[in-house]
């Protein structure tokens, strides 16, 4: 009742507003979220620190006060996204490197995009599939609360995307071996502490577990790899660029894919670390010395 009423009197009429007011409204709520309630500041905080242990106490502040306006822009361009046409999300985020996808759907292969929570991440998506002649779809992790789970299928999945459990992701490869598809995988999730499907390397200057799930499937699959790097142009425009990892993951040691996509997201956040989602506890399970 609460979500619906959220939803339908303040949320959608929200996201039919021009997105220059809504960037007005993100001025507000990053006032509010970084001044007056300050919303998880001390896990950016201490996530910038420890990712950044040359920078001075002043720098990582001036970082932190960069991420919460991008943050806030982000909260409401996400709200846009329940109502934004076709056009104007592909003037909002222009792809380049498309070319590699109607070789691979000529060559009857599908294939596998891996990126991060880096700049408008939903956005890219969202406009991605009218671009591609494969089936996409997304691996993403419900919503416990099953109404907004609901209505952001509804609005993500407007353009042709489709989004799939997590937990159905090994019953889908087999599902899906005579199609041409791209699965969509993100690359900086923080594993569960009881999840075996994960590798340990070096990010952003500390232990990390990373989900293996999209280098497990794609080796067993043989599906080339693709990286989607998410650039910031301006306010509310964005361009991703797609990047061919490996053509032909059988052929690659264990670690390699996961190695060169964790580096390629390092990179850019090292670039420019505002635009990474620095709210996200990624460093919540700890390597044992024996691993």
């Amino acid at each position: 009742m609460i979500s619906g009423l959220l939803y339908y009197l303040f949320l959608k009429p929200l996201s039919w507003l021009p997105m220059w007011w809504l960037h007005r409204l993100s001025d507000v709520v990053f006032a509010l979220v970084y001044y007056v309630f300050p919303y998880r500041k001390k896990v950016v905080i201490e996530n910038l620190t420890n990712s950044f242990p040359q920078k001075s106490p002043q720098e990582i502040r001036e970082i932190s006060r960069k991420f919460y306006r991008h943050f806030c822009d982000i909260i409401v361009e996400s709200v846009k996204l329940f109502s934004i046409s076709d056009e104007e999300a592909l003037r909002r985020c222009a792809p380049s490197g498309t070319e590699i996808f109607h070789r691979l759907h000529a060559e009857g292969r599908s294939a596998i995009i891996i990126s991060g929570h880096y700049n408008n991440w939903e956005l890219a998506v969202l406009r991605f599939k009218p671009l591609v002649q494969h089936r996409v779809i997304g691996i993403y992790s419900p919503l416990k609360n099953e109404f907004f789970d609901k209505k952001i299928q509804q609005s993500r999945t407007r353009f042709g995307l489709e989004l799939v459990s997590v937990k159905r992701t090994k019953q889908l490869f087999e599902e899906l071996q005579d199609e041409r598809y791209i699965m969509v995988f993100g690359s900086d999730q923080s594993p569960s502490r009881t999840s075996k499907s994960h590798y340990w390397t070096q990010f952003l200057n500390q232990d990390t577990a990373v989900f293996y799930g999209a280098e497990k499937y794609a080796r067993e699959y043989n599906l080339p790899v693709i990286y989607a790097k998410i650039h910031k142009i301006k306010r509310g425009r964005y361009r991703f660029d797609l990047e061919l990892i490996e053509e032909n993951p059988a052929d690659t040691p264990k670690g390699e894919i996961t190695e060169k996509h964790v580096q390629l997201l390092e990179q850019q956040i090292i670039e420019q670390p505002e635009y990474w989602l620095w709210t996200h506890k990624r460093w919540k399970i700890k390597r044992l010395n024996d691993l």
